[in-house]
């Protein structure tokens, strides 16, 4: 199954997903448009840059412009939008979309866009620290006005047998 949402990711896009997983079977009253008994739902993420289709029968949509939905989509579309939330103190969802090298401003940003919350810049550094997830490289990076900012990759260090996630103070909205 995971063979075919990749290749049906990849017939919808421009590229193949940087994530995807299974998040469940849904067989419930809700029927799917096509009248199928049940439908098995995948979430894919593609890569920061990745450009979005253009005509055909694929279209992109951020989450609060996503047209109605027939029931059973909506509740699939609600389960990979929790799934994904629920896996970023977990695994390196937010990683597998930036480039290899990338600034803490620009993971903050996919953290950001991925909780669809604000984020406080110096817990979320600290929280970095303290997750070791990522390590400064010696390469620097022009962003306009004011000083470069260092480039980081993702490289998790095991401290201790039980990794320790994430932890982000949000601010209010």
């Amino acid at each position: 199954m995971e063979a075919a949402a990749t290749r049906i990711a990849k017939a919808a896009s421009v590229g193949e997903p940087a994530w995807l997983e299974q998040i469940g079977a849904f067989g419930d009253a809700r029927r799917h448009p096509s009248e199928s008994e049940i439908s098995v739902a995948f979430a894919g993420l593609m890569p920061m840059g990745t450009p979005s289709p253009v005509g055909g029968v694929y279209a992109w949509f951020t989450l609060g412009d996503v047209p109605q939905l027939a029931p059973r989509q909506r509740l699939i579309l609600d389960g990979a939008v929790a799934m994904i939330r629920g896996r970023m103190d977990q695994s390196p969802v937010a990683f597998r979309l930036l480039p290899q090298m990338f600034t803490l401003t620009e993971l903050q940003q996919m953290y950001e866009l991925l909780l669809a919350k604000r984020l406080h810049k110096a817990s979320f550094r600290r929280a970095l620290q303290a997750a070791w997830l990522v390590e400064p490289t010696d390469e620097w990076r022009s962003e306009g006005r004011g000083r470069p900012a260092q480039l980081y990759r993702y490289a998790p260090r095991k401290r201790r047998p039980a990794q320790r996630g994430i932890r982000l103070d949000l601010l209010s909205s």
